[in-house]
C-alpha cells in the first residue's frame, strides 16, 4: 500500500507519517522545502520522540520524498499509484495543493481516498471544491473523506532535521461513509464527523488561543508559564466550560464526557515537555477572530441563545490586545483596528452585530 503525504512538517512526519507507517503504507513526503526532503531522500528514515518521562522514541523507517515543484513527473506517478493521499500543509495552503494533483487526478482509474489533515471544519471538502475548481467533477474511483486531527507538536530542538518531538496523546478521527477500504488501525471512524472536528477546535484550539493571547497579556513568554499562572487556568476553564455549553447545545454530547475530555485538555496544556512559545501559539489570529473559527462561533452563538459568554468575551478582547511584529495577521489586525476602528473590525471582519461588538470593546478597553 502506497500513500503519498503533501506537508514534511513537525505534523507531517511526527502525526500522519507515523500512523500511516505503523499502517505498514509505503510513505512519499511531498514539500516545497529543500532541506527537509533532502535528509528525506537520503535518510529514508527519522525518530519520533514522546513528550513523556521516558522520552519515548519510536523509529519511522522505509519512508521517501519529492520536492512538489522540482520533482514533476516523479510526483505525477505518485499521484496516480497512491492508495492513499493526505495532507497537513495548513488550511490556506489547500487550493495550491489542488492545482498540484487536480489534471493527474483526473486521469486515475484505480480507487485512491483523500483526507485533508487540517486544523479547519471539513477541510476535504474544501480541498474536494478547489480541485473540481480546476478540472470538473472527479470520477467515482476518488473517495474524499473528511477528518479530525488532534496532536500537539511544539518548537522543536532536536539535533537531526528530520527526528520530531510530539505529545504522547492523539486523535485522528474520519468520516466513514466516503471511507474506500479496509480502515486502518489507531484511526477512529465515525458516522457524523462534525461534533468531533468542532469538539476538538472549540477545546483544543480555543483553550489554546487563550493561554496565547491572555499569556502575552499577563506577560508570559511561553504556554506553560501561562499554565501556572492561577487566574489564567481559572479564566482558562471558564472558558471551556462555555463552548462545552454550545457543543450540548449543538450536539449529542453527554456533560459529564465533555467536562472529562476538557480537563484532559488542560492536563495535555500543562505538560512540562511541550513548553512553546506564546508567539507560535498565537500566530493568525485574524484568522482567529473569523466569524466560524475558534472564538467569535461559540460566542455569538452563546450570545444568541441568551447563554454565559463572558470567558469568551475576555478571550475576544486578549485576541484583539495581542501583538507581534512577526506575525503578519497580527500586523494586518493592528492596521485593520487603526483604519476601521474595533466597531467596524468586529463588525465586517468577525461578522457580529454592533452591541456584542460593543461589549467585546468595553472588555478590551478594561484589559
Amino acid at each position: 500500500m502506497k500513500a503519498l503525504h503533501f506537508g514534511a512538517g513537525n505534523i507531517g512526519r511526527g502525526f500522519i507519517g507515523l500512523i500511516l507507517s505503523q499502517n505498514d503504507y509505503d510513505v512519499t513526503f511531498a514539500d516545497v522545502n529543500e532541506d527537509i526532503v533532502n535528509s528525506l531522500k537520503h535518510e529514508q528514515t527519522y525518530q519520533v520522540l514522546l513528550a513523556n518521562d521516558a522520552q519515548t522514541t519510536i523509529k519511522v523507517d522505509n519512508v521517501h520524498a519529492v520536492h512538489s515543484i522540482e520533482d514533476k513527473a516523479l510526483l505525477e506517478q505518485l499521484i496516480l499509484e497512491a492508495d492513499l493521499i493526505t495532507t497537513a500543509v495548513g488550511v490556506n495552503v489547500l487550493p495550491i495543493i489542488a492545482k498540484t494533483i487536480a489534471s493527474t487526478l483526473q486521469t486515475r482509474q484505480t480507487p485512491v481516498n483523500i483526507v485533508a489533515c487540517e486544523n479547519a471544519i471539513n477541510a476535504t471538502d474544501q480541498l474536494k471544491v478547489a480541485i473540481e475548481s480546476e478540472v470538473g467533477t472527479l470520477n467515482d474511483n476518488i473517495h474524499f473523506s473528511n477528518a479530525a486531527v488532534d496532536r500537539i507538536v511544539p518548537m522543536q530542538n532536536n539535533k537531526n532535521i528530520l527526528d520530531v518531538t510530539v505529545e504522547p496523546f492523539y486523535e485522528w478521527v474520519i468520516e466513514a461513509s466516503n471511507w474506500f477500504g479496509t480502515q486502518l488501525k489507531g484511526i477512529k471512524y465515525v458516522d457524523t464527523l462534525t461534533p468531533f472536528i468542532e469538539r476538538k477546535l472549540l477545546t483544543v484550539n480555543t483553550g489554546h488561543a487563550f493561554l496565547a493571547y491572555a499569556g502575552q497579556y499577563y506577560g508570559h513568554q511561553t504556554i506553560l508559564e501561562a499554565t501556572k499562572d492561577k487566574e489564567i487556568l481559572t479564566q482558562l476553564t471558564e472558558v471551556l466550560t462555555e463552548t462545552s455549553s454550545y457543543l450540548i447545545n449543538h450536539f449529542n454530547f453527554d456533560e459529564l464526557e465533555l467536562k472529562q475530555y476538557r480537563e484532559e485538555i488542560i492536563n495535555r496544556f500543562k505538560n512540562p515537555y511541550l513548553s512553546d512559545d506564546i508567539t507560535r501559539v498565537g500566530r493568525g489570529v485574524l484568522r482567529k477572530l473569523g466569524p466560524n473559527d475558534r472564538i467569535i462561533k461559540p460566542l455569538n452563538a452563546l450570545y444568541n441563545n441568551n447563554q454565559k459568554y463572558t470567558g469568551l468575551l475576555k478571550l475576544a478582547a486578549f485576541a484583539l490586545k495581542y501583538t507581534d511584529l512577526s506575525d503578519q495577521e497580527a500586523i494586518d489586525k493592528e492596521r485593520l483596528i487603526e483604519n476601521d476602528g474595533l466597531l467596524n473590525f468586529l463588525k465586517s471582519h468577525s461578522k457580529i452585530n454592533e452591541q456584542l461588538a460593543n461589549e467585546i470593546i468595553n472588555q478590551y478597553l478594561s484589559l
